[in-house]
């Protein structure tokens, strides 16, 4: 009855009279979420989208007072950390709510490969997937050099002495990234624009396409989903009652988030210096840990091979097998393809997680 009378209200007969809202809350009614043991995990695609927009509109905020040169870049976050009214507030959430988003990234991803979520028709939201955590890495690795201190100076310096390995294509990456042969004041410029200009807009783009995606597809069902009688196939609807669950979520998460923020603030450090030498504990953030130790316990040759080059080539390789899961996962049978992937899932998180721990355990 209250949803009639608000219908029938002036307000909403105006709006509706020129963006047809019916048509559209009609289809909000009709959407569905099927219910089963593995609902939770819908929930982390949801975390992630809140993560972003609470990295824009901080971001857009630490804008405002953040000047993006080599003279003035640490000043202006020391300014904004200790002058601006709730500036380390701003720029702690910020930096919590990066590190969040692509842990929750990384947990959305897991998610769907264990749920076989990738499969057919659903290659291309896998594929968009993809390139949204890959851009969320380098959001992260951007936005690392940007508060010109020590740490992410000479942890820009590795990464990049590192992507400068690449062959053939290796030195003009690095000197599109540098902007020179070493990290300059030029270098902290070109990650300031592909910062806050380049990357969201590919972010945009991908992260577009992905909603539309699982909007015009719906939610993935288990593989014996199909084989329920109609009587055992519990649905919740999307609107109010998921929506309501996911925004409580997005409170919870929020609440983490602040907790975090305040008591754990991140720390500013001392100004870059190139020609000082590189403090100890140099290392990239959590989600770059476990390859830059698997870097380290590399030699320096193998065979006639560099050592980093080795290791690159092999990421490279082990990278492009799992974005082409939906390609040669459905060419195996039923029974051999659950069990081989499932094993392929549960080797890639340990060795993530074993090679993370040992990067923070050994210097």
């Amino acid at each position: 009855m209250g949803n009639s009378n608000f219908r029938n209200t002036k307000a909403f007969c105006w709006i509706d009279e020129r963006f047809q809202i019916t048509a559209l809350l009609d289809f909000l009614k009709k959407k569905s979420v099927p219910q089963y043991r593995a609902t939770i995990w819908y929930y982390f695609g949801g975390i992630s989208l809140l993560l972003f927009i609470i990295q824009v509109v901080s971001g857009i905020l630490l804008l405002m007072y953040y000047k993006g040169t080599e003279d003035l870049a640490f000043e202006s976050v020391q300014f904004i950390n200790t002058k601006v009214n709730f500036g380390w507030l701003i720029r702690s959430i910020h930096s919590w709510s990066a590190n969040l988003m692509v842990f929750a990234a990384f947990v959305h991803m897991f998610s769907v490969f264990f749920l076989k979520a990738y499969k057919k028709p659903r290659e291309l939201t896998w594929y968009s997937g993809i390139v949204l955590l890959l851009l969320s890495f380098a959001f992260g690795f951007s936005g690392y050099l940007l508060p010109w201190n020590e740490l992410a100076y000479f942890a820009t310096k590795v990464g990049t002495d590192m992507v400068g390995q690449v062959p053939v294509v290796g030195n003009y990456l690095l000197h599109l990234l540098r902007g020179g042969e070493d990290v300059t004041g030029a270098t902290l410029s070109r990650f300031f624009g592909f910062h806050v200009a380049v990357l969201p807009a590919i972010f945009t783009v991908f992260l577009s396409a992905h909603l539309i995606f699982i909007q015009r597809q719906g939610m993935h069902t288990p593989e014996n989903w199909d084989k329920k009688p109609e009587s055992e196939k519990q649905q919740i609807p999307f609107f109010p009652n998921f929506l309501l669950k996911d925004l409580l979520v997005w409170l919870i998460i929020i609440n983490i988030l602040a907790i975090l923020a305040v008591f754990f603030p991140w720390e500013l450090g001392h100004k870059a210096n190139a020609f000082a030498s590189a403090p100890k504990g140099i290392r990239p953030e959590w989600y770059f840990l476990f390859m830059f130790q698997i870097f380290k316990f590399l030699p320096p040759h193998i065979l006639f091979i560099d050592g980093e080059l080795f290791g690159i080539t092999l990421f490279t390789i082990a990278g492009i097998v799992w974005v082409l899961i939906p390609f040669w996962g459905n060419k195996l049978k039923h029974g051999t393809r659950n069990r081989v992937l499932n094993f392929i899932g549960i080797f890639v998180i340990v060795f993530i997680i074993v090679f993370t721990i040992l990067g923070f355990i050994l210097d």
